[in-house]
């Protein structure tokens, strides 16, 4: 019986990168050996085991063979006769089909380090096709490692698009495959690799539809949509900005694809049309409640966020209200976040302060100052402490306002 390391940490490992966990593979043991060695059993479909004191993951060599449709539709073969080259046969990349023995030797059958040095994806068989899912793999091995994709591969991912098989992968993985790809370190390169084999419009149609759409120039030198769209996507990655973030500037000129062609390059109320189609899409993939509930606002309010200097002291207590910003501080936050990123990364902007984020932080603070106890009178029914509180806090702001406009002014 023989263990290796298998899998992501042996490319890490070869790139210089931290390890953050290891897997291993096991030839020419049974599950009676492991667990008498005290190994504990976690695998359902094939044997995979815990380590009795490091915990991590030993899987019992294994071969498999497709039955069925989709990511499901797979049968596994474990057993002891099974070889180290037909386990990583089986694997998605040759990057990912390398091994690392107990003495530090590593066992590459399928050329994966020459890969690694040439920044190659490359599939390790024709199997690759029989599972969907790594087509996003694929393209999220692409931002993470701005590697490009082997021709043959990326025939083979449009073949399993032209052949529906995308539309068998449970909104759940697409979700999960797609939050994984906007924390990478370059996510444009994710949706550019499914572009080019038809992935982008198979499970994203509405970012998709955004290439090509013009905008004006003055206010977009990149002019095409779906470009801005991912300049502010990497430019979020780059500042470190939280995956609801990330997922809000994605969403957040959804509106322009919906735009008349006969109204071009303008967007006249692309904000409305666009909180609509994000929650629509959203709700497709069924994301978690914060990526839904900011990227239904980064649609709606990205347009008066970036007019904050000149919106009168009503209009911003009304921002702060239908953001719920007022009870909820942070929301504000990651708004200004998604709007910086759609502001800055335009050509030019790069190194710029953005102000709106400043400037709403203290309309914040200064709303936030008006309490209920101070409008509190006798016998006041609840709408009145609420007009009464909306008074005060509009009065306040306007202070505010003037002492700002006196501030930029001197």
């Amino acid at each position: 019986m023989k263990t290796y390391s298998v899998g992501g940490s042996v490319r890490d490992e070869l790139l210089g990168r931290s390890v953050s966990d290891r897997d291993h593979v096991v030839v020419g043991g049974s599950p009676e050996e492991l667990l008498a060695l005290g190994f504990k059993p976690v695998g359902r479909d094939f044997p995979v085991f815990l380590h009795p004191e490091t915990h991590e993951e030993y899987a019992l060599a294994r071969t498999e063979r497709k039955q069925g449709r989709g990511y499901h539709g797979f049968v596994f073969h474990a057993a002891p006769d099974v070889s180290l080259e037909e386990d990583l046969r089986r694997r998605d990349l040759t990057i990912n089909a390398m091994a690392k023995a107990e003495d530090g030797s590593i066992i590459d059958p399928y050329g994966g380090r020459a890969d690694l040095e040439a920044g190659v994806l490359r599939h390790v068989s024709p199997a690759f096709a029989e599972d969907p899912l790594r087509v996003l793999r694929v393209a999220r091995f692409a931002a993470r490692f701005d590697f490009g994709v082997a021709s043959e591969t990326e025939a083979l991912m449009r073949a399993i698009v032209a052949a529906g098989e995308l539309e068998t992968l449970a909104p759940e993985r697409l979700w999960q495959e797609l939050a994984r790809a906007l924390m990478e370190k370059k996510p444009s390169r994710f949706f550019a690799v499914l572009r080019r084999c038809g992935g982008l419009h198979a499970l994203l149609p509405e970012v998709d539809a955004l290439f090509g759409v013009p905008q004006p120039f003055a206010h977009h030198p990149e002019f095409d949509t779906g470009v801005h769209v991912m300049q502010a996507i990497d430019y979020a990655a780059a500042a470190g900005d939280a995956l609801e973030v990330r997922y809000a500037v994605l969403a957040h000129d959804l509106g322009k694809a919906t735009t008349f062609t006969t109204a071009w390059p303008r967007h006249i109320a692309h904000e409305q049309r666009g909180s609509r189609l994000a929650d629509a899409l959203s709700a497709r993939l069924k994301v978690p409640s914060e990526c839904r509930d900011l990227a239904r606002i980064a649609a709606r309010y990205h347009g008066i966020v970036h007019r904050a200097l000149e919106l009168r002291p009503a209009t911003i207590l009304d921002l702060l209200q239908d953001t719920d910003s007022l009870r909820r501080p942070q929301r504000l936050h990651a708004l200004t976040r998604v709007c910086a990123a759609d502001a800055l990364s335009r050509p030019g902007r790069g190194g710029s302060a953005y102000l709106p984020e400043r400037v709403l932080g203290e309309a914040l603070a200064v709303a936030q100052s008006v309490r209920a106890r101070d409008v509190l009178a006798p016998d006041l029914a609840p709408e009145a402490i609420a007009r009464r509180m909306h008074a005060a806090r509009v009065a306040a702001l306007s202070t505010w306002k003037k002492g700002l406009a006196q501030e930029g002014a001197a």
